[in-house]
């Protein structure tokens, strides 16, 4: 079954069976690995995502819940971060190439990789207690799924369509936020906020899309096509924060320069387009939308 949360059934069992599912599922990445240890890392910890994006739903009713089992769900993904972020910024300098103006920013990029795999080689080395925290991290899944009979909502339509509601509400100011923060002043950390905040808007379109299948659809594609153009940002930005923090790892100036180039002109272009499909994504008012999945809630939790 898709990741949603069913109006037809009881609101809370309904949390729980999704929550459990998506911990299962990283269970069984982090004890398989079907495709390599890291690769199982990298499911594992977008499962994470959507366990902690669910749970910003039912925050308005379950507060003191979704605080500890946030930060519970956060810190296993931190723990198995390290290796896949060294990873991500290889993929970012092959992702600059296919952009490159140049045979020369070209060679740059081509160096700048090369250490970047050599940098992720020696942590990956380093990590040697790796297997001890995916070891770890499956017990901390356990856990979870152990604490999921604590959750107490209840399984009133009207109480959890207005929950929805409200978490809806808060999740699009915080949007509109970040979205006004990026127009005003285009740094790193704004557009960090942006992504993050269209990430959770998607997941919770995808958690939701059974009460308006065909609208939900439409702005489930689009914020996502938003959040992996701000993916691609983001890592652009952690790569000039490495290169600022250790210019040795990248030649002499004349390299530096040219990755520097490289990286602030796709930056630049990611972050105008970023800005155009944001404003289509939150273009309907915050406030409209969650009056609209109350009502949608209650009509499908009747029916």
């Amino acid at each position: 079954m898709a990741y949603r949360i069913r109006p037809s059934e009881p609101f809370a069992g309904e949390i729980r069976r999704v929550t459990e599912k998506q911990l299962n599922k990283a269970i069984a990445l982090l004890e398989e690995k079907p495709d390599g240890q890291h690769k199982a890392i990298h499911d594992a910890r977008k499962r994470f995502k959507r366990v902690r994006a669910l749970y910003r739903l039912i925050e308005p009713d379950a507060k003191a819940f979704r605080k500890v089992e946030n930060a519970r769900i956060r810190d296993i993904a931190h723990t198995l971060s390290a290796a896949r972020d060294a990873t991500a910024l290889v993929e970012t300098t092959e992702y600059l190439v296919s952009a490159a103006i140049s045979a020369e920013e070209i060679a740059a990029l081509t160096f700048a990789s090369n250490a970047l795999i050599a940098r992720r080689d020696r942590i990956v080395a380093d990590e040697t207690d790796l297997d001890d925290k995916i070891t770890n991290a499956i017990g901390q899944c356990h856990a979870a799924i152990d604490a999921l009979p604590t959750l107490d909502l209840g399984d009133s339509a009207g109480k959890a369509a207005k929950c929805l509601g409200k978490a809806w509400r808060k999740q699009r100011d915080a949007a509109a936020s970040a979205l006004a923060a990026c127009h005003a002043h285009p740094e790193a950390d704004v557009f960090h906020e942006l992504r993050k905040a269209g990430q959770t808007y998607w997941m919770h379109l995808s958690l939701l899309g059974d009460l308006w299948p065909s609208a939900m659809r439409a702005k489930h594609d689009d914020a996502k096509y938003l959040v992996e153009i701000l993916g691609h940002e983001h890592d652009l930005s952690v790569l000039t924060q490495l290169i600022n923090e250790q210019p040795e790892l990248f030649g002499n100036g004349d390299t530096m320069a040219r990755l520097l180039g490289a990286v602030i002109a796709k930056q630049q272009m990611l972050r105008s387009q970023a800005l155009e499909v944001a404003d289509a994504v939150f273009a309907d008012d915050g406030e409209q939308e969650s009056r609209i999945i109350t009502l949608l809630w209650q009509a499908a939790a009747k029916s």
